[in-house]
């Protein structure tokens, strides 16, 4: 049997969608299928009649068209390729969800029954595309999902956005504009049908009025309810739990580098303090993209409180290079190099009195509702300072000195942006001793939550951890606390 033609396949894929709505034994009236299909219903007719000959259709004269199970299958399939096609426009190929359904209405015609295997191997056997729309299994198995909309859904209980049924790139950019995409939550607070509107609260506690009809195409699930022990900030719990959609947080990490710069036109400001052993540690980074994602520069400063004295630690200048964006079945990768600039006084214990680099080599992955990151990296000192005690003498000795680290952690979102955390790192530090060097492990394990949100174009997140470290035979327990707020420079 010869493969359909593009407009055969056309004309399945629009009945097909069409009976989904009406519902499977419906017909499909002749002048709505003329009207998806921009043609005269003439037009439609003489087709409708040759789908019928060739046994993919059922057609009554003056009622309407649907499908046999021989054409349901294959509209299906067509639908498969198209769904599959813009998701991976949008993931891999950087395309924004507002502009591949063109695009796909042409690819569609064109890939083979094995291209678009692979695709969705590398996709991971997606169950929707970029707009929510149901994808169908390799055996063209399409399961019935039942929606409500902003238009029919009960007013004041929090819902989340499942899927955008109009696929106008001017709708989908509204969408987009005003945070209706799928994954979003939004609480509808009002209906007027003397106005034909309904007024939303969206993210952030924001207010929109949008038109009844716009609200139709919004389809939603009710929200789930999770019930948690504990609690950051009230605002978090209105946030709606995790799902595959991307994390809200990604670069927010307090022991382990995660694999993401800055995007463009976006700075972050990150503060860290630390207590362990009696000591106080104070540090500030702040990253800038230069002039976009792919090359990132930033500062580090340290300031040193043992509580008997203070001072400024030594400073790192960081570049980062964003070699690997994370995509189906690959991890984000961001190698790192660091300049150390010994700006800490030696004499009073806030430096290592030598000039160094730093490398690391961070990578990131998400898995559901799990991210994971992994460090591999070395510090190198060119001719370190140390005083090291003779008998009665106090001696000072240099010596280069280089001391790798692993470092690894894994964060669950219990909420989009309320994460637990676990992180890991293992260092071997070279010492320098009396009579060479020598090398001290110690490891330590930090359990923490960060917590976070966007305010209009700004991010702040927030966390605290509990570090415990263990070197030799001391273990030592401190705490963390981690403040980030990010911000725009310029427009993108």
């Amino acid at each position: 049997m010869a493969a359909p033609s593009q407009t055969v396949e056309n004309y399945l894929k629009t009945i097909y969608q069409a009976q989904l709505s009406l519902g499977p034994d419906a017909l499909v009236p002749m002048g709505q299928l003329a009207g998806s299909l921009g043609v005269v219903p003439g037009t439609a007719t003489t087709m409708v009649k040759a789908l019928a000959e060739s046994g993919l259709a059922h057609y009554e004269p003056y009622a309407g068209v649907r499908l046999t199970t021989a054409g349901q299958k294959l509209a299906a399939m067509v639908l498969r390729r198209h769904r599959l096609i813009e998701l991976f426009l949008v993931r891999v190929m950087g395309m924004s969800w507002t502009d591949v359904h063109d695009e796909a209405e042409n690819l569609e015609h064109a890939v083979s029954d094995r291209l678009i295997g692979l695709i969705d191997d590398m996709l991971e056997h997606p169950s929707v595309d970029p707009h929510g729309d149901p994808i169908p299994d390799r055996h063209g198995a399409l399961p019935r999902q039942e929606y409500e909309s902003l238009l029919t859904c009960d007013v004041g209980t929090p819902v989340t956005i499942a899927r955008v049924s109009d696929q106008d790139p001017a709708f989908l950019q509204f969408a987009e504009k005003h945070e209706l995409r799928p994954g979003d939550t939004v609480q509808v607070e009002d209906r007027s049908s003397e106005a034909d509107s309904v007024r939303l609260r969206v993210r952030n506690n924001r207010k929109l009025t949008i038109g009844a009809r716009a609200a139709s195409k919004v389809l939603v699930h009710a929200a789930r309810v999770v019930a948690m022990l504990l609690c950051v900030a009230g605002s978090l719990f209105a946030q709606t739990p995790g799902s595959a959609e991307p994390f809200r947080i990604t670069d927010n990490s307090f022991l382990v580098e995660e694999a993401f710069n800055q995007e463009k036109g976006i700075f972050q400001n990150i503060f860290g303090v630390s207590r362990i052993g009696g000591s106080w540690s104070t540090t500030f980074t702040q990253e800038w993209p230069v002039p976009g994602q792919t090359h990132q520069l930033s500062y580090t400063l340290v300031l040193v409180n043992d509580d008997r004295r203070s001072g400024i630690g030594d400073t790192l200048i960081n570049y980062r290079y964003q070699l690997l964006d994370e995509a189906p079945g690959r991890p984000a990768f961001s190698p790192r190099v660091s300049l150390i600039i010994p700006t800490g006084d030696f004499n009073r214990g806030f430096g290592d009195g030598s000039i160094g680099l730093q490398i690391n080599l961070p990578f990131s992955k998400q898995t559901n509702d799990w991210y994971w990151h992994w460090n591999a990296g070395l510090t190198w000192l060119e001719r370190a300072k140390a005083t090291i005690q003779d008998g009665d003498l106090a001696v000072v000795r240099r010596n280069s000195l280089a001391s790798p680290f692993l470092a690894g952690s894994a964060i669950y979102r219990l909420r989009p942006m309320f994460h637990a955390m676990l992180e890991s790192l293992a260092t071997f530090d070279q010492q320098i001793e009396l009579n060479g060097t020598s090398r001290q492990g110690t490891f330590t394990l930090s359990p923490g939550v960060r917590g976070g949100w966007d305010v209009g174009d700004k991010q702040v997140v927030l966390g605290f951890a509990v570090p415990v470290t263990w070197a030799a035979s001391k273990t030592d327990a401190g705490v963390f606390i981690y403040g980030s707020y990010e911000l725009p420079f310029r427009k993108n």
